[in-house]
């Protein structure tokens, strides 16, 4: 298998350069990459340092690496670009088109897609991510102020996407675990009555479901095929008599289960783009 490093700079965090070059590279198959990513390269000396490991990678592996950049001041692109790489520029490629478009040039300022420049998203941000963390797995319960409130039996997806709701939308999201005691009663428990209107059933396949559980307590009755099988027959059983609407997770990520949510629901988010 061929193996290629990806290098992925930036003045911040990387998590624009990663997040854009990861989704181009998942288009191509039975490649191997190595991601190195390179954060805060600021200055003009870390620029060069930035230079000098890219070309080692060259020289080591035989073939130049891959660079996806995403910094913003011209004199630090103009360093990175001499190195021996394939020099992606994530941010020119638009900025110069949106520039023309709107008639206006871009501030050139490092950090404003990450940063706390907006004090009051940053602040809706943390609130959503300690909402999502008090009313995790049936804790805290305060489902009055819930945006949404994710159901579901253990181990389908739950607790990680409320987060990534809060993180990406600034959403308020709750979730709660169905039990064995819920599911059988066969009825909506008493906790979540009230806020029908706000639950979304989370449900995946049971071999994917006995794949994820058996990873965390092996040759357990709590992963065996009979529980799994009997727990999501018996939820969504559940979802469909009290018509609560139902996402299969086993072949989304987190950011696929959330985006659904979020248009299926038409929750609006809190957070600028």
């Amino acid at each position: 298998m061929s193996r290629r490093t990806v290098f992925f700079v930036s003045d911040q965090t990387g998590v624009t350069a990663e997040t854009l070059g990861h989704s181009l590279m998942t288009q191509f198959e039975g490649l191997e990459f190595r991601p190195v990513t390179l954060p805060f390269v600021s200055t003009l000396d870390k620029a060069h340092e930035a230079v000098r490991r890219i070309d080692r990678a060259a020289r080591e592996e035989g073939v130049r690496p891959i660079v996806f950049s995403t910094l913003v001041q011209d004199d630090l692109r103009d360093v990175v670009i001499t190195a021996n790489g394939l020099f992606l520029d994530l941010f020119s490629a638009f900025v110069g088109p949106l520039e023309r478009e709107l008639n206006t040039r871009s501030t050139h300022r490092a950090g404003r897609a990450h940063g706390i420049a907006d004090l009051a998203a940053y602040t809706a941000r943390i609130n959503a991510t300690n909402f999502a963390l008090a009313n995790d797995d049936g804790s805290g319960g305060d489902y009055a102020h819930a945006d949404v409130v994710l159901v579901g039996v253990s181990r389908v997806g739950k607790t990680p996407t409320c987060v990534y709701m809060a993180l990406q939308y600034g959403v308020f999201a709750a979730n709660y675990p169905l039990t064995e005691e819920d599911l059988e009663a066969g009825q909506l428990p008493v906790r979540l009555a009230p806020f029908r209107g706000k639950l979304y059933g989370l449900s995946i396949r049971a071999e994917r479901l006995q794949q994820i559980r058996s990873e965390r307590r092996p040759d357990s009755r709590y992963a065996s095929r009979a529980q799994v099988q009997y727990e999501l027959r018996a939820a969504d059983a559940l979802f469909q008599r009290y018509s609560i609407p139902t996402l299969d997770t086993s072949e989304s990520s987190i950011e696929e289960i959330a985006s659904r949510i979020m248009n299926s629901t038409g929750i609006e988010r809190r957070l600028p783009l």
